[in-house]
């Protein structure tokens, strides 16, 4: 975005968030406007950042030997009856990153909402599935390592009574429509979003499971046929109907499902009390619906504790477990899935150069960092000169072991550890990785709230080593937020 455009949507924005909080007061309608100001200095020894400093980080922290982050966040929610039933909430977070050239809007977004029922626009932060987003190695679906991508939907934000079952189960899921952009082979490719989660149990011991559906569709480029949009095309996404949207020309491939499909199979069990929440859970990821199998090993296991009593030093504990190198290798190889990755949408499950999902996968983007022949994709150049090169993301067969800890140091100083270990191996058709390379990440946080209402300072030190390489890097950082009076 160019400087005078970001200012002149910056203006505007707090004009309009300044306005309609003057408007409810005196409407008589509760509000609460909130003012965040922080900034963020990384520095690397190498070209690019170790990776728990860049990534999960909603695509706000440049990938770069070293940069300056800055960011203005302006939110408003306004209570619009006196029950606190129905409600509004907006709100915008810019920032200014890549050595002060880039100006982007990270959040934009205005939700309506009754209840736990919600109607959404705009760029807003989500991370899909039951793990803990903070201390995770990240949601097979979205993990916040991706800037959000413009949508809209509506969505059942949290766990609600399905009436007749006397609060016994509960549901809770999306429906979502967004916009993919023009950065990627597919220009203007849509994206489908849905999900629904069933919990049952309401006591101490609670059982749940759902799933969620990713589809990348239409979308043209000059150099390929043009692909099929209409309402129906539209519907056979929705329900990954087979049908030909004009991307499949060889029989032998026929019947197809348009777009690019993905999707999440997920389940858990939770235990809490006044004190304690244990919860064990699994993420088993599939394309097109060949590995929604019995067979399919592939998964995401972990078990989170939260500590929900002021005292005590540990607050969070995640262990985490990860395995996708089956890939449905009970197929042949021809006809086998690899993981983001899809041979029309080239592209794959990447958005603004970086993984929508786990960031324990590589894409072009990182690889290039570890391998001298490696190089991102001019996703504008003929078709001719990317197809047949090798997929986007290079390494999406891996295990790992993955732990993350929250806990305090004193009253008023909170720390973070992340340590994740890793064997890649790949994907399918990678010569890099012939034998497997083994790769650690790890980082350690402390953030401190000051004597200054609203001010706190965060520091950060992370370190990789490994068969791809040993980085070591610099996190340094403060926000403000100041107490705005009702």
């Amino acid at each position: 975005m160019k400087p005078y455009l970001f200012r002149k949507a910056a203006f505007c924005c707090g004009l309009l968030i300044a306005a309609a909080h003057a408007n409810a007061q005196t409407a008589g309608f509760s509000d609460s406007l909130q003012l965040r100001v922080s900034t963020t200095g990384t520095v690397a020894s190498k070209d690019y950042l170790p990776l728990w400093l860049a990534a999960k980080r909603f695509g706000t922290i440049s990938d770069q030997r070293s940069d300056l982050s800055t960011g203005l966040m302006l939110r408003n929610a306004h209570q619009l009856d006196a029950n606190g039933d129905w409600y509004l909430r907006y709100g915008i977070h810019a920032y200014n990153n890549n050595h002060f050239r880039d100006f982007f809007f990270e959040e934009a977004f205005v939700k309506a909402g009754y209840r736990k029922w919600e109607l959404r626009a705009g760029r807003y932060e989500e991370i899909t599935g039951e793990m803990d987003p903070e201390l995770s190695s990240g949601s097979w679906g979205i993990s916040g390592n991706a800037l959000p991508i413009p949508r809209i939907g509506i969505a059942l934000t949290d766990y609600a009574d399905i009436p007749f079952t006397n609060g016994w189960v509960q549901a809770k899921g999306q429906f979502t429509h967004g916009w993919m952009g023009d950065d990627r082979f597919i220009h203007g490719a849509y994206l489908h979003q849905k999900s629904l989660y069933l919990r049952v149990g309401k006591n101490a011991l609670r059982v749940y499971g759902g799933i969620e559906h990713f589809a990348l569709w239409g979308g043209n480029r000059p150099d390929l046929p043009k692909l099929n949009t209409s309402f129906s095309d539209f519907l056979n996404i929705v329900l990954g109907k087979e049908a030909d949207d004009g991307t499949v020309n060889s029989p032998e491939y026929r019947p197809n499902r348009p777009g690019d499909h993905r999707g999440v199979l997920e389940g858990g069990i939770t235990w809490e009390n006044d004190a304690t929440k244990l919860h064990l859970y699994n993420q088993s990821m599939f394309e097109t619906g060949q590995n929604i199998s019995f067979k399919n090993t592939d998964r995401l296991l972990g078990i989170g504790y939260l500590n929900k009593r002021e005292e005590g030093a540990l607050r969070k504990l995640t262990l985490e477990f990860i395995h996708t190198k089956k890939m449905n290798d009970w197929l042949p190889l021809n006809v086998r899935e690899s993981y983001y990755n899809n041979g029309i949408y080239l592209t794959g499950w990447e958005y603004q150069g970086n993984i929508v999902g786990t960031p324990l996968f590589i894409n072009r983007q990182r690889g290039r960092h570890y391998f001298d022949d490696i190089q991102p994709f001019d996703w504008n150049l003929h078709k001719d000169s990317i197809a047949g090169k090798g997929w986007n993301i290079i390494n999406n067969r891996i295990s790992g072991l993955h732990a993350g800890g929250l806990y305090k140091i004193g009253p008023s100083v909170e720390a973070k550890t992340l340590i994740t270990y890793t064997r890649n191996f790949g994907n399918y058709q990678e010569g890099n990785f012939n034998v497997s390379k083994t790769q650690w990440y790890t980082l350690q946080e402390v953030r401190w709230d000051t004597p200054l209402p609203g001010f706190s300072i965060k520091g950060g030190v992370a370190f990789d080593w490994g068969d791809l390489g040993g980085n070591s890097g610099f996190l340094l950082g403060a926000q403000w937020q100041p107490a705005l009076r009702r």
